[in-house]
């Protein structure tokens, strides 16, 4: 197959850094990215069960591949966030944003 018809994008040219996984726990208002995978385990004592945690963040669009930005922070301790995630805006606990893992853009 021609390397002009392949699906799969190069990121042989991004550095190491940008490609880094990261929680979306950690994003900050302005950031940009793209979710990677969506998991129900958050790293933290669970108030969910992490399989219902996993079903809730992709009925809400959290999906591998979903463009995400974030807009907005809460004003105690940053939580909530407010997310565009492709077309729509959610708003997400810092906890439950933690079961999502994500690839930051480079700014």
């Amino acid at each position: 197959m021609s390397d002009a018809l392949s699906l799969a994008p190069d990121i042989s040219d991004i550095p190491a850094a940008a490609r880094a996984e990261h929680p979306l726990s950690v994003a900050r208002k302005g950031q940009r990215g793209v979710i990677l995978r969506v998991g129900g385990q958050t790293g933290r004592s669970e108030a969910i069960d992490p399989d219902e945690l996993e079903r809730r963040l992709l009925e809400m669009g959290f999906v591998e591949g979903a463009a995400f930005e974030v807009l907005h922070e809460g004003l105690f301790f940053r939580d909530p966030i407010a997310l565009r995630v492709d077309d729509m805006r959610v708003a997400l606990r810092r906890r439950e944003a933690g079961a999502v893992t994500v690839q930051f853009e480079e700014i």
